[in-house]
């Protein structure tokens, strides 16, 4: 009887430990994988008052995000389905709302709602090294359509006049550390999803995007290309700067400028440039309210981008000031006033003409 007594005590001491390995085993096991398809969705709904009152209800010709006038307008919606196994990825997003009918205005009909559809495939087994292709969000700019990701309700000018997307195929690497990310790009033109009719040429660009930290990104992107038939080839250089500063837990500032030029014509050594410095201030209260700032100035003095017809040109300065309230995680509400001052009269204003232009808008978004 003692030998078995023996013989169950130390079973069950070795059980015991035993059981206690397991369980500080357990604790260390991989959490579950992650699904390789996940599905989201977003749709952004605004109301713009133009105090010009376009009588077509659309406001000014360089605005391309939110320009619909004293109307309950969906700036963008879209359903989205991304697929990433760590090996193989891709994103299919199709959409719809005023921004797509502005900004695709000159694709095919079957592509103006797609905002996003392309496949990726990773080169390395031991560098996060991928070549992705398709159509995809721009590589230019700190703002993109997706108004819950950007600091202010509406877009900067240089946003709105610079490519929202593009087509075309990306070599990219990113760090261990995740502090470099650079890009390659060759792509259908700016802002393009089909090449110009008559144009047969590649256009080119880089990204080069630093993060030494949690509170400063840096980056920088271009783009080289002609845009136009090639009757009509006029190369176009374009350079993207910016600087994301978290100064606080609560202050932040972006700073963004951009820099162009592009021939008078086909073979011509002069160029017509245009360029744009802008600073956004954001101060967050709490999780809930924050207020924005913002200052900009885009110059085109010759029309490459913003044409006007007039003797100056496109020389405007903006201002805007923004009021955030996080009714949820995924549901923000927003409110914005800003104002245009431009050195011609290049505005409408009750069916005349003038030199300044002042708009509130306000937006309610919702991610899932």
């Amino acid at each position: 009887m003692k030998t078995l007594l023996s013989a169950f005590a130390i079973t069950a001491l070795t059980c015991g430990a035993v059981n206690a390995q397991t369980s500080d085993t357990i604790k260390i096991l991989p959490q579950p994988e992650i699904p390789a398809l996940k599905f989201s969705g977003y749709a952004e709904v605004y109301y713009t008052y133009d105090f010009g009152q376009p009588e077509s209800n659309t406001r000014p010709g360089f605005i391309y995000s939110h320009n619909r006038h004293n109307e309950v307008a969906l700036n963008l919606g879209f359903i989205k389905a991304a697929y990433d196994n760590g090996i193989v990825r891709g994103n299919l997003a199709l959409m719809a709302g005023s921004y797509a009918n502005a900004n695709l205005a000159a694709e095919e009909s079957t592509l103006k709602n797609v905002y996003e559809a392309n496949i990726g495939v990773k080169l390395s087994k031991t560098a996060n090294i991928w070549i992705d292709a398709g159509i995809f969000a721009s590589h230019i700019g700190f703002e993109s359509a997706v108004g819950k990701d950007c600091w202010t309700l509406t877009r900067s000018i240089l946003a709105d006049n610079s490519p929202y997307y593009e087509s075309g195929a990306k070599l990219s690497y990113t760090s261990p550390s995740g502090k470099w990310f650079i890009s390659g790009l060759v792509l259908n033109g700016w802002q393009r999803i089909q090449k110009v009719e008559g144009n047969k040429t590649l256009s080119f660009g880089h990204q080069l995007t630093y993060k030494p930290n949690t509170k400063v990104t840096l980056n920088s992107s271009s783009f080289v290309g002609n845009d136009k038939p090639d009757a009509d080839k006029r190369m176009r250089y374009f350079h993207n700067l910016y600087g994301i500063f978290q100064l606080t837990e609560k202050f932040g500032l972006t700073a963004g400028f951009d820099i162009g030029a592009e021939q008078k014509s086909k073979g011509s050594e002069r160029y017509s440039s245009w360029y744009s410095p802008v600073i956004i201030a954001r101060y967050a209260f709490s999780d809930r309210f924050a207020i924005a700032a913002r200052g900009e100035y885009y110059t085109d003095k010759e029309g490459v981008i913003i044409a006007t017809g007039t003797e100056n040109g496109f020389q405007t300065f903006g201002y805007s000031l923004n009021f955030d309230y996080n009714i949820y995680s995924n549901v923000v509400w927003r409110v914005e006033a800003r104002t245009f001052n431009s050195k011609d009269d290049v505005f409408l204003s009750n069916d005349d003409t003038s030199h300044n232009n002042n708009f509130i808008a306000t937006a309610l978004a919702i991610s899932f």
